[in-house]
């Protein structure tokens, strides 16, 4: 399976719609250069396009299970997570005093897009890390920033999301109203 990001739409929307001029005028915005989002955004379609997009047909045909206390991911997947983590895309938009690129979220929005648009499944690790980091930005403690946030920004750990089984308290099919 092959992804080609469509990288003139996404560079049309950041510069004429979202004015990424104005928005790299901000304090904290000034490395949103014109030539830095436009590098960022030429080297996270390339990373989508050669090494995520390819496991999406292994994804469908070997998925990930559990079997003796053990998670086993789909080849590849593993390896394509430690890449993504060491090349600093679970950072793009992540502060940077937690080991982030301090970059804009309206930076970090297209390579969010074009990472769901290349392999879902994929994307969803990324997706629940991101939402724990802003979690813990929002309303973490400053001993539970200092615990978690680096490690999830860098990828060493990542975010996840449980789901309780019904009749565990959390079955709202179960709730009933007067």
């Amino acid at each position: 399976m092959s992804y080609n990001a469509p990288l003139k739409d996404m560079q049309f929307v950041l510069n004429e719609l979202a004015n990424l001029a104005e928005v790299n005028a901000l304090p904290g915005c000034e490395d949103a250069t014109p030539d830095t989002v436009e590098a960022v955004l030429e080297e996270n379609a390339k990373f989508c396009g050669e090494v995520i997009a390819p496991l999406n047909h292994a994804g469908d045909q070997e998925p990930s299970f559990w079997r003796d206390g053990a998670v086993t991911t789909t080849r590849g997947f593993k390896e394509a997570f430690r890449a993504y983590a060491d090349a600093g895309w679970q950072g793009v938009q992540h502060p940077q005093e937690f080991g982030g690129q301090g970059l804009p979220k309206l930076v970090a929005t297209p390579c969010m897009e074009m990472l769901h648009g290349a392999n879902l499944a994929f994307a969803l690790v990324a997706l629940l890390s991101d939402g724990a980091i802003e979690a813990l930005l929002t309303a973490g403690s400053d001993a539970q920033k200092a615990r978690f946030l680096e490690p999830l920004v860098s990828g060493q750990w990542t975010g996840t999301m449980n789901l309780t089984e019904p009749q565990a308290g959390s079955d709202l099919a179960a709730v009933r109203t007067r």
